[in-house]
C-alpha cells in the first residue's frame, strides 16, 4: 500500500537488467510516491553493481525509509502521444539547448492540458541515451515529491547512503548535495521537473540551479514567478487546427476525414488533453462507432462529460491531469489555498460567455460593484477583481491579448473554451442564475463602451444559449438590446446572428406570442432584408405582424413598427401597391394617435417619400416630399435620422422623375447628413453616395461619379457581402461609368467578376446580366456607353 494514499500500488512487471530489476508500469500510471532501495555501498545506483540486500535509511519525521521514485531515468507521465504534433519550433530549440555544454534551466508554461509533459517527454527521449546524456525525471507537484525526486537524483549520480541519511535527517542541505553530484555527474545530463506548478516547491531556487554539466527543463502552468530568474520561458499553447486534426486522426483514423477532424478540433479549441480524450473515445467505443461529425454534434450536449469519457474507466484523484473536468480544479484550489478564493468565481463568470476575447472593460471593479457578486460563494466584491484575475493568469487559465477593432486596439482576456465548458458544468445551480443575471447587466453596460457591440457579439450568444440551458430569461433583454444596437450600426450580419439567437431563447423560455420574441423576430426580419434576402424577410415581418395584431392589438407601438417596415422586402419584390398601402396606413394611425408631427409620425412620412416616386404618384410626392423635409427638420432638427432619411429619399425620388440638377445638392446634404448620423462605412451612407455617384453621372461629372461609386462598391462589398443584389447593381454601375470615361479595360474586367454572380444569382436573361455582359464586349470600343 502507498503510504501517501493508502491504495494499492499499480501492477507492474519486472524485467531484468543485469544490475537488479527495473519497474515498469504496465498500463498509464500517476505515482503519487515510491520508494527506492539503497545498497549498503550505493555509490551509484545506476551504474554500479548492486552489492548486498536493501538498507532502509531512516529519514526524518516520517516512516522508515526514503521516499523516492524507483527510477529516474524513466518519465513517470500518462499517456504520451505516439507523435508529437507541430512544436516545429520549440522541440528543436530545446534540443539545441540541451545539447550544449552549459544548456540553462528552461520554462515550458501554459494551460493545464496543452502539452507541456509532452513536449518534455519528446526532448527526453530524443535527448537521453545510454552513451551519451543522462535523463532524468522528477515529479514537482509538491514539496514531499521534489525533495523525494532530487534524492533518488543525487543517488544517481553518486551520493552514498551516509551521505543521504544526513541530508534527510537535516544535517546536510539537501539541495546542496543534489547539485554538488549534479555539478561534477561524469556524464551531461538533462534533468526535467514536471507540473512544478507552484513554483515555491522549488524553494526559490534552492532546487533549481543552473549547472556546467546539463540543462534544466521544466514544465508548469506558471508563467510568472521569481523562482524563474534567470530561465528561459517557453510558452506552450494550443496546436494550429491542421496540427489538432493530425491529432485526432493519428488516434482514430477510419472515424472521418480531414476536414471533419478539424470540424472537431476547432470546436475543442484544439486542446491537446481534449484532442486526446476525444480520439481515444472514437477509437475505443465498443458497441457504437460514432463519426466524427457526431461527436461534434454530441460536444454540444454535454462537452466535459463527453471528453471525460475518452479517459477511460478506472480514474481518480490521483490523475486528475488526465480529465478535463479535474485538471482546472487542480489550479483553482491552488488559488484557494493561497488566498484567492475569489478566481472561481470570476471564472463562473466568465464561463457565462463565450470563449472569445472579453474586453477588461466589463471587469472593471466599478462595474463588477455594480452587479454585486457578494452573494455569492466566494464573493467577489469590485476591489478583489484585479487581485482574481491575476490569480487566474498566474496559473495560464486566463491570458491578456490585445484585439484590433474598429475602435483601435482593447486590452481584453482569453480564456480556453475547454476549460470554460468545464467551469460552466461545474457551477452550483444555486449560483447559475446569480451568474447568469451578472454577466448580462455586465454585457448591457458594455454595449455603450467604445468596442461594443460588435466584439460582444459571441458573448451575448453564449451568454443566451447559457440562460436556455439554466431557464434564466434576464438575458433576453439584453439580447434584444444588442441584436437593435449591431442593426443601428450597419453590422446587418451581427443583428442577425444575435437576433435569431435571442429569438430562440425567449420563444423556449417564454413562447412564441411573447414581447421580447416578437421584438427579437423583428430586427431579424429587418436583417434579412438588409442582406438581400427579401424573400424571407417578408415572410418573417409577415408572421411577427399576424401575432402582434391578435396578441397585442392593432395600435400597440410594436404593431405599428411591424407594420411600418415590411413595406422594405414588399418594395423590393416589386409589390409596390401593397408597400405604399402598408406605409399610409401606419401614418393614418400614428397621426390619429399621436399627431402629424411626432417623431414617429414624421419617420413614416419620410419613408413613404421613396415609394411615392417608384410607384409613379408624381403629384403625392411633390406636395409630401418637400414638406416632410421641412417638418423634420424643424421639429427634429436638421441632423436627425429621420430628417437626414427624408432628404435622401427625396432626392432618390427627384432622380428617378430625371430632376437630376435639383437632386444634386439635396443628394449631397443627404451624403453630409448620412456620415454624420451612422459614420462614413455604414450601409445608409454608401447608399447615399450610390445616389450621389448616379445624379453626377447624369449631370456629365464622371470624375466625381467614378470616385464615389468606388467608394460605395468598396464598403458595399465589405459590409453586404460580395454576392448582395444591390452590390451586383453597382458594380455593373461602376463598369458602366468606366466604360463612359474611357476605362474600358478597367471596366471590362469588373464586368467579367460581375458576369458569373449574375447569371447565377439573378439568371442569364435577367437585364442586369445582360447589360453586364454588353460590357465586356465594349473594351474595344473606348467611349462607349
Amino acid at each position: 500500500m502507498s503510504a501517501l494514499t493508502d491504495e494499492p500500488e499499480p501492477t507492474v512487471q519486472g524485467r531484468s537488467t543485469g544490475q537488479g530489476r527495473v519497474f515498469q508500469s504496465v498500463r498509464d500510471q500517476y505515482i503519487s510516491e515510491h520508494h527506492h532501495h539503497y545498497t549498503a555501498d550505493p555509490a551509484s545506483i545506476f551504474d554500479l553493481p548492486a552489492q548486498s540486500g536493501p538498507v532502509r535509511v531512516p529519514s526524518a519525521g516520517g516512516p522508515a525509509g526514503v521516499p523516492a521514485p524507483a527510477s529516474v531515468r524513466m518519465p513517470l507521465i500518462g499517456r504520451a502521444p505516439a507523435i508529437l504534433r507541430d512544436r516545429r519550433e520549440l522541440v528543436p530549440g530545446l534540443l539545441r539547448a540541451a545539447g550544449q555544454e552549459r544548456g540553462g534551466v528552461h520554462v515550458l508554461h501554459g494551460l493545464g492540458g496543452c502539452g507541456k509533459t509532452a513536449v518534455a517527454h519528446e526532448v527526453f527521449n530524443k535527448v537521453a541515451s545510454p552513451a551519451g546524456r543522462i535523463g532524468l525525471w522528477v515529479n514537482a507537484s509538491d514539496a514531499a515529491t521534489v525533495r523525494a525526486g532530487m534524492m533518488a537524483v543525487a543517488a544517481d549520480r553518486g551520493a552514498g547512503a551516509a551521505e543521504l541519511a544526513a541530508a534527510f535527517d537535516g544535517r546536510r542541505a539537501a539541495a546542496d548535495l543534489v547539485w554538488h553530484y549534479l555539478d561534477h555527474s561524469s556524464r551531461p545530463w538533462l534533468l526535467v521537473l514536471d507540473n512544478a506548478d507552484d513554483p515555491a516547491v522549488l524553494g526559490d531556487g534552492t532546487w533549481l540551479r543552473h549547472s556546467p554539466q546539463g540543462t534544466v527543463l521544466v514544465t508548469s502552468r506558471q508563467p510568472y514567478s521569481p523562482v524563474w530568474a534567470g530561465a528561459t520561458l517557453h510558452r506552450v499553447d494550443v496546436l494550429p487546427p491542421a496540427d489538432a486534426a493530425q491529432v485526432l486522426r493519428d488516434l482514430a483514423p477510419h472515424s472521418g476525414t480531414a476536414e471533419e477532424a478539424e470540424a472537431v478540433a476547432r470546436r475543442l479549441d484544439c486542446l491537446p488533453l481534449a484532442l486526446t480524450l476525444a480520439g481515444s473515445f472514437l477509437s475505443n467505443q465498443i458497441l457504437e462507432s460514432w463519426s466524427m461529425d457526431e461527436y461534434r454534434r454530441r460536444l454540444d450536449e454535454d462537452p466535459t462529460d463527453l471528453l471525460d469519457q475518452g479517459g477511460g474507466p478506472g480514474l481518480t484523484d490521483r490523475n486528475a491531469r488526465q480529465l478535463v473536468s479535474r485538471t482546472w480544479e487542480l489550479s483553482l484550489s491552488a488559488l484557494a489555498d493561497a488566498g484567492v478564493p475569489e478566481s472561481v468565481t470570476l471564472l463562473g463568470l466568465l464561463s457565462c460567455w463565450s470563449s472569445d476575447p472579453v474586453p477588461v472593460s466589463l471587469l472593471h471593479g466599478a462595474a463588477v460593484d455594480a452587479v454585486d457578486l457578494t452573494a455569492l460563494e466566494p464573493p467577489l466584491p469590485g476591489s478583489r477583481v484585479e487581485t482574481a484575475l491575476r490569480g487566474l493568469m498566474s496559473h495560464s487559465l486566463v491570458s491578456l491579448v490585445e484585439v484590433e477593432g474598429e475602435a483601435g486596439t482593447t486590452r481584453c482576456v482569453k480564456t480556453h473554451g475547454v476549460l470554460l465548458d468545464s467551469v460552466a458544468a461545474a457551477v452550483p445551480d444555486e449560483q447559475k442564475a446569480p451568474l447568469l443575471r451578472a454577466a448580462a447587466q455586465l454585457l448591457e453596460r458594455g454595449l455603450d463602451a467604445p468596442v461594443g457591440p460588435g466584439s460582444l457579439v459571441s458573448h451575448v450568444v453564449g451568454l443566451l444559449r447559457k440562460a436556455q440551458a439554466a431557464g434564466e430569461t434576464a438575458p433576453v433583454e439584453v439580447g434584444v438590446l444588442a441584436a437593435r444596437r449591431l442593426f443601428d450600426r450597419g453590422d446587418f450580419h451581427g443583428a442577425l446572428l444575435v437576433a435569431e439567437a435571442t429569438a430562440e431563447t425567449a420563444q423556449r423560455l417564454s413562447g412564441p406570442e411573447h414581447r421580447p420574441t416578437l421584438r427579437a423576430e423583428h430586427i431579424a426580419g429587418l436583417a434579412l432584408f438588409r442582406l438581400g434576402r427579401f424573400q424571407e424577410s417578408e415572410a418573417l415581418h409577415r408572421r411577427v405582424l399576424e401575432t402582434s395584431e391578435r396578441v397585442l392589438g392593432p395600435d400597440d407601438p410594436q404593431t405599428l413598427e411591424s407594420l411600418q417596415y415590411i413595406h422594405e422586402p414588399l418594395g423590393q419584390l416589386q409589390r409596390l401597391a401593397e408597400s405604399v398601402d402598408t406605409l399610409r396606413r401606419v401614418q393614418e394611425r400614428r397621426t390619429e394617435l399621436q399627431g402629424p408631427k411626432h417623431p414617429a409620425t414624421l419617420h413614416t412620412r419620410a419613408l413613404l417619400i421613396e415609394y411615392l416616386a417608384l410607384s409613379g404618384a408624381v403629384e403625392e410626392f411633390d406636395r409630401v416630399g418637400p414638406a416632410t423635409v421641412a417638418d423634420c427638420e424643424q421639429v427634429l432638427g436638421a441632423d436627425s435620422l429621420s430628417t437626414v432619411t427624408a432628404a435622401h429619399n427625396y432626392a432618390f425620388g427627384l432622380f428617378r422623375l430625371d430632376r437630376f440638377e435639383q437632386a444634386e445638392p439635396i443628394a449631397r446634404r443627404a451624403l453630409a447628413g448620412r456620415e454624420l448620423v451612422h459614420g462614413p462605412q455604414h450601409a445608409l451612407t454608401l447608399s447615399a453616395a450610390v445616389l450621389l455617384s448616379w445624379i453626377l453621372e447624369r449631370r456629365g461629372l464622371l470624375g466625381e461619379a467614378v470616385g464615389l461609386a468606388r467608394r460605395a462598391l468598396t464598403g458595399q462589398e465589405t459590409s453586404l457581402g460580395a454576392e448582395h443584389p444591390y452590390v451586383l447593381a453597382n458594380r455593373t454601375r461602376l463598369a458602366a461609368f468606366l466604360a463612359a470615361s474611357g476605362e474600358t479595360a478597367e471596366a471590362a474586367a469588373l464586368a467579367r467578376r460581375n458576369l458569373p454572380l449574375c447569371e447565377r444569382l439573378l439568371g442569364v436573361d435577367h437585364a442586369l446580366t445582360e447589360e453586364t455582359r454588353g460590357l465586356i464586349g465594349q473594351e474595344s470600343e473606348p467611349g462607349t456607353h
